[in-house]
């Protein structure tokens, strides 16, 4: 579960479940583990002994990947702007050519 803290800081509590309940429920709370991404302890006389994530939870601090479906490449990336804009002439060297006439 994630909830706003006091100050808009983000606050993630796990659910916590004893072994004899994870035992008897294992498939199911797999299931909601995988569904809802959220991790959960299991503990062992009230000591976390465990804790069951889902494998395609990926690591929100990771620089890889995380702009996925967020760019859009329009264009052609082989040409560069300044070729698309002025092909082969230089306007630079056009002018440097014109005042050292």
């Amino acid at each position: 579960m994630t909830s706003q803290g006091d100050h808009g800081d983000t606050v993630v509590t796990m659910k916590i479940i004893p072994a004899g309940q994870f035992k008897a429920k294992c498939l199911q709370i797999m299931d909601e583990v995988d569904e809802t991404g959220e991790p959960v302890i299991i503990t062992k006389r009230g000591v976390a002994v465990a804790k069951l994530i889902p494998v395609s939870d990926k690591d929100p601090n990771s620089i890889f990947g995380c702009m996925q479906g967020k760019m859009e490449i329009v264009g052609d990336l082989t040409v560069s702007p300044w070729e698309e804009e002025f092909g082969d002439r230089d306007p630079i060297v056009e002018k440097w050519d014109r005042l050292n006439k």
